[in-house]
């Protein structure tokens, strides 16, 4: 993950505000107690944005604006399952049956909008933001009626305005809660395309033994909190003739469970998930618990990618067999996850209706943090650095609005050291000239028989000289580098008192297209490399904007003393 943590400690508006300037792609996903969600963003901009609480489909939003009958959205239906060509239903309809192609991104709009906007009101719970191309992660084949923008939406905007639709409702005294109602049955409007009758067995062909493993129960229920896994599943269930629903959150795999039949249907939970309330990471265990308590007849299997011995014995107290693996998100992403998913798929017939051995892989077994241990009880000793939550996002909303204060002035720089000194032992902030790198201000350099701030004030350095500020100048982006034996690099460890580190963190503060400063951090005297930077990295990228800001306001008042 890329950036991870509780959206009491970062909100929504910085989150979008964030990834907008950072003009990164990728998946923003959110829990908070029964409900998740999820952005999905394009260079920087909105495009598409799901929710339990809208279960809502392109084929419910067309026909509620009557610019489609349930005719025509089967006829679409049909050419997209045919063809197979990767048209989106939106623009099958636009290009077959001549709907307004406008009306169409109008309402995909209007109700990305509208789903973005009910996030503000989750005020508890978790968020997860996932680089990587949308079109490789946001898997849609699971809903063939799924929508997406092709040019999205400002993050920016969909900020401000959300967090004034929050607060006049607030003010109002009204729900802030909001949710959709879905229309369209996708399973059976799948089910008439093809010709099948809505209750019938997919028309996929059976792995041999498939049906004798399977016995009587052949049906799954599965909640897994990414829809990338959730699909891979599916897939290969099917293929091996079962029936499957899938649901990425608790509360409606649990209403699905009450309306289950246990002779039938076998349960299938991810252990890795967030809790019912949003917070920790071992949601499954929770559902774990409430189905042992409320429906104790079904047979039930839990998953996960990221096994441990604490968690295997914490499973089995619920008389569940084994703890099965499965691949991790990154491997899902990059492809390279069929082998295992297809063992999986295997394992979860071969136990169903009997007794089998656990099937774990000892190479996959590791502590998976801090969180989880706190939630089996048990001490972990972990540091704070190997949690799943981003090390100083606790810190970055504080810092954030430190940063926006108008009196800040000069204070950008010290906030940086302030932030830096959270995450590494020792930080250097450098001015970067047209011709020289120049100290400016430290913390952590300990020098004997020597002022530490006059020694980093009396290092220059040259622009146009190889040494390891080169590749964050030129690039323009953090980098984490190892000691070199160049001669500037030599001349920067003897000024810091003549150890080298293991490694270093180099951070550029961009402010009107070049390099203004640059953080300079490593963790001497420890050895040990630098840790997680990542909200360090999102800081800095704000404090480029707020000198920006800062030298602008400067500018229009000489300007207007000067007049």
């Amino acid at each position: 993950m890329s950036l991870v943590g509780n959206l009491e400690d970062l909100g929504l508006g910085e989150i979008l505000q964030i990834v907008s300037l950072s003009r990164k792609s990728g998946i923003l996903e959110l829990n908070s107690r029964d409900r998740s969600g999820k952005i999905v963003f394009q260079s920087g901009q909105v495009t598409r944005a799901t929710a339990t609480t809208f279960p809502e489909n392109l084929g419910d939003l067309l026909l509620r604006g009557g610019m489609v009958d349930l005719g025509t959205l089967k006829q679409a239906l049909v050419i997209q399952q045919e063809k197979d060509d990767g048209r989106r239903i939106g623009d099958i309809l636009a290009d077959e049956f001549k709907v307004n192609r406008e009306s169409i991104d109008k309402v995909v709009r209007e109700q990305i909008e509208r789903i973005v906007y009910s996030f503000f009101g989750w005020t508890e719970g978790a968020f997860a933001f996932e680089l990587g191309e949308p079109e490789e992660m946001a898997a849609t084949s699971l809903n063939p009626l799924q929508f997406m923008l092709d040019s999205g939406l400002n993050p920016q905007w969909l900020a401000m305005e959300g967090s004034r639709l929050i607060d006049e409702k607030r003010h109002r005294g009204e729900e802030v809660e909001e949710r959709g109602e879905s229309l369209v049955d996708v399973d059976q409007l799948l089910a008439e395309v093809k010709g099948e009758p809505p209750a019938a067995e997919p028309a996929k062909p059976s792995a041999p033994g498939a049906e004798e493993s399977a016995g009587s129960r052949r049906g799954f229920l599965v909640v897994d909190d990414d829809y990338a896994t959730v699909e891979q599943i599916i897939q290969r269930l099917q293929a091996r003739g079962a029936k499957v629903r899938a649901y990425t959150a608790g509360q409606p795999f649990l209403d699905a469970v009450d309306q289950a039949d246990p002779e039938t249907t076998t349960l299938v939970i991810d252990l890795i998930m967030p809790r019912r309330d949003g917070s920790g990471v071992l949601g499954g265990l929770e559902l774990l618990e409430q189905v042992r308590k409320h429906y104790s007849d079904f047979p039930v299997l839990v998953m996960t990618d990221h096994p441990s011995n604490e968690a295997e014995e914490n499973v089995r107290r619920f008389g569940v067999p084994a703890l099965l693996p499965k691949p991790t998100r990154g491997e899902i992403a990059e492809g390279l996850g069929g082998t295992v998913l297809d063992e999986l798929a295997d394992a979860l017939f071969s136990l169903t209706g009997q007794k089998g051995a656990p099937v774990t892989r000892d190479k996959h077994l590791f502590n998976i943090g801090v969180e989880l241990y706190h939630e089996l009880g048990e001490a972990s000793g972990l540091t704070p650095q190997q949690s799943r939550q981003s090390p100083g996002l606790h810190l970055l909303r504080g810092m954030l609005e430190e940063l926006n204060n108008p009196s800040l002035g000069g204070g950008i720089i010290l906030l940086i050291l302030r932030f830096a000194s959270e995450l590494m032992n020792r930080a250097v902030i450098f001015l970067v000239k047209e011709q020289e790198i120049v100290g400016l201000g430290q913390f952590g350099i300990e020098l004997p028989g020597a002022s530490a701030d006059v020694m980093v004030r009396g290092t220059r350095i040259p622009t146009r000289e190889e040494s390891l500020f080169s590749e964050a100048l030129t690039g323009m982006s953090p980098v984490r580098v190892t000691t070199a034996s160049q001669p500037w690099d030599d001349y920067l460890f003897n000024q810091f008192g003549g150890r080298k580190p293991q490694e270093i963190f180099l951070g550029p503060l961009i402010s009107e297209g070049r390099v203004v400063a640059v953080l300079y951090g490593d963790n001497l005297p420890e050895e040990k490399p630098v840790g997680d930077t990542e909200a360090l990295e999102i800081f800095l990228s704000q404090a480029g904007l707020a000198m920006e800001k800062a030298l602008l306001e400067r500018r229009l008042m000489s300007s207007r003393a000067a007049g």
